[in-house]
């Protein structure tokens, strides 16, 4: 018996496990479900009406009042109750109900059918928009293998704090951003960067929460919490930017109140007012005003934004353009000048070697000793020389002694030779500016930066390094130029480093040595010239003028203050992304202005029609309905590429 009872209980745990399946899958369509049905009723009915089974079709029509009906009608009286205002729901259902009084009973169901049917297509756009956050909620990981006193444990990543060691093995997500403290591997960031190629990662280097372990096991230490990790910060944006309404949308809203009191007025007097004035029936009048509520009633007009704005949010996210909010991105099609930070933003925002220049000895020495110096140094140009060495030169010798001379250079013995690395005033401004007839000169003036390389007192060599351009950044300002957007560079550069990168670069103007807070006072410049500003910036110095900025555009991989100052984020740090960016925003724009002109001619054309006596009530319905239908559809075209 007890087995019987164990058995029996499984069955219903199992049937109320797949019950409770059933309804996750359905519950997102149950709107657009209860319309179908309610269509289906609709239809049975008006059958039976033809076969004069009028209280069966009465049945029918009233079922399909209440299960098309039951969604929209709850919306409507619970905003009515919280805001304390009728709405555009209310004026439906008294527009169904009015109708079932005169007798036009398929009517008012079909008015029903199709109001539930494009609210329907609401919750669609809305789901749709949803779907994004949960396909980026799927990619982060929910558990971590956590090493405690020697031992590894299961934990949620909720529990992880700043230090801890985890385990990452092949093929498993990373939980948390930390660094990589043992071993090496290959890291797929397409959900973090979108750059489809793996990255190679070992002792030191940085990795993200939602990014695969391709290759070795690999242990990691905590940096941020789950809650700061930069993937979670791209859910929130997400979810921030669907919750924010733009400026056309709330004006809407706010009309909608006004609008919906003045019709309910319009149609009371209507009731009357025809009767006594132009001679029409009670029963003309009565109908005339009932097909007013209906046409009058502002559905298309309140469907013309919001849809197309959680549209284009979607698109935007799915393809790297993350938008705060509506506002950001109707702003941006107003876009008159955009500036940008240099570093990081224009430049890769790393020095790269790009000129080696040798004398009086044999080139692979000179980079195998300067190589094997600077590989004790952590300044940004000593790495950048060791990284290039290292492409040609997988050996490089150890020094016997090293000296750091802070601010102007290294010296050390290598190969046998007393070798200095650093600045001309370091090696000696003489033998600097007589090297190779004063070459350094000249590579400066391109932007570059030099460092010269001296044997046993005689400079031997030189190697410039510099900023390079990103590979992308001719393409984005040609395409920002060809959509009449200005671009100017903001750099705290000396003027010589940022003309060459200007003219590399193609931006229209620039201004060098900047301090952050000069950078504010040019964006406040360009504000009052442009009337509408863009900044592009990916550090803390660019936080400032990211703010002041009418839409501040933050680089992916920038810093933490920087993402959060930002209106917009760019998460492939593809600067080719504003242009896509701006022409998004402008098809948005485009699609709102044809739809609100379309609603507000459809409304028009409807209520002229009624006070003619040319228009009937199914009509009516079938124009008004259609129409919202119409501009949820054309908001829907933004999903598209």
């Amino acid at each position: 018996m007890r087995m019987e009872a164990n058995v029996l209980h499984k069955q219903r745990e199992s049937a109320a496990v797949n019950k409770d399946s059933l309804w996750q899958k359905l519950a997102p369509h149950i709107e657009l479900i209860a319309a179908i049905f309610s269509g289906i009723l609709i239809v049975s009915g008006w059958l039976f009406e033809r076969l004069d089974n009028t209280p069966l079709s009465i049945a029918l029509y009233v079922s399909a009042f209440i299960i098309g009906g039951y969604a929209k009608a709850k919306e409507g009286i619970e905003a009515t109750i919280e805001d304390k205002q009728l709405n555009v729901e209310m004026l439906m259902i008294f527009a169904a109900i009015g109708s079932a009084i005169i007798g036009y009973w398929a009517e008012g169901a079909i008015l029903i059918f199709i109001f539930s049917l494009s609210g329907a297509l609401e919750t669609y756009t809305h789901n749709k928009s949803q779907r994004e956050i949960s396909a980026l909620m799927d990619l982060q990981p929910e558990e971590a293998t956590r090493f405690d006193d020697g031992t590894e444990e299961r934990v949620h990543v909720s529990e992880l704090q700043r230090g801890d060691l985890i385990l990452v093995k092949p093929g498993e997500r990373v939980p948390v951003d930390g660094q990589i403290t043992k071993g090496s591997t290959t890291i797929d960031e397409a959900a973090i960067t979108g750059e489809s190629i793996p990255v190679t990662k070992g002792n030191g280097s940085e990795v993200f929460a939602g990014t695969v372990n391709m290759r070795g096991s690999i242990t990691i230490e905590v940096t941020k919490l789950a809650s700061d990790t930069l993937f979670q910060k791209i859910i929130n944006l997400v979810q921030s930017a669907q919750s924010e309404k733009s400026p056309s949308q709330l004006f809407i809203e706010k009309f909608e109140g006004t609008y919906v009191k003045v019709v309910l007025a319009v149609v009371f007097v209507m009731m009357f007012l025809p009767h006594y004035v132009l001679g029409w029936s009670w029963t003309e009048t009565f109908y005339r005003a009932m097909i007013l509520l209906v046409v009058a009633s502002p559905c298309a007009l309140v469907a013309s934004i919001m849809p197309a704005t959680l549209s284009a949010i979607s698109n935007g996210a799915r393809h790297g353009i993350l938008f705060k909010g509506g506002i950001h991105l109707e702003k941006l099609a107003h876009i008159k000048a955009i500036a940008f930070d240099k570093t990081g933003t224009l430049t890769k925002g790393k020095p790269e070697v790009t000129d080696v220049i040798v004398t009086h000895i044999d080139r692979t020495e000179l980079l195998r000793a300067t190589a094997a110096i600077e590989s004790h140094s952590t300044h940004p140009l000593a790495q950048a020389i060791l990284k290039y060495v290292k492409v040609e030169h997988e050996k490089i010798p150890q020094p016997e002694h090293i000296e750091d001379v802070s601010g102007w250079g290294v010296t050390g013995e290598v190969l046998g030779h007393t070798w200095r690395i650093g600045k001309a005033g370091f090696v000696g401004e003489d033998k600097a500016h007589s090297f190779e007839n004063g070459i350094a000169k000249e590579l400066a003036s391109a932007g570059k930066t030099t460092v010269f390389v001296e044997r046993d007192g005689q400079v031997v060599g030189l190697i410039a390094l510099k900023d390079v351009v990103r590979e992308e950044t001719k393409a984005a300002i040609a395409k920002l130029h060809a959509l009449g957007v200005r671009t100017i560079m903001l750099t705290g550069d000396s003027e010589k480093t940022a003309r060459y990168i200007a003219k590399e670069s193609n931006v229209d103007d620039f201004y060098a040595e900047c301090l952050p807070e000069e950078k504010v006072e040019y964006v406040k410049t360009l504000k009052s010239k442009y009337d509408t500003v863009a900044m592009v910036g990916d550090g803390i110095n660019d936080a400032p003028a990211l703010a002041t900025a009418n839409v501040g555009i933050a680089m992916g991989e920038g810093t933490d203050v920087a993402l959060e100052t930002a209106d917009i984020v760019l998460m492939k740090n593809d600067l080719a992304r504003i242009a896509e960016a701006i022409d998004l925003s402008k098809r948005m724009n485009k699609i709102v202005k044809q739809n609100i002109v379309f609603s507000l001619a459809v409304i028009a054309i409807l209520i002229s029609s009624n006070f003619l006596q040319f228009l009937d009530l199914p009509y009516g319905v079938i124009g008004h309905e259609g129409s919202t239908i119409l501009v949820i559809l054309n908001g829907l075209r933004l999903l598209k590429s």
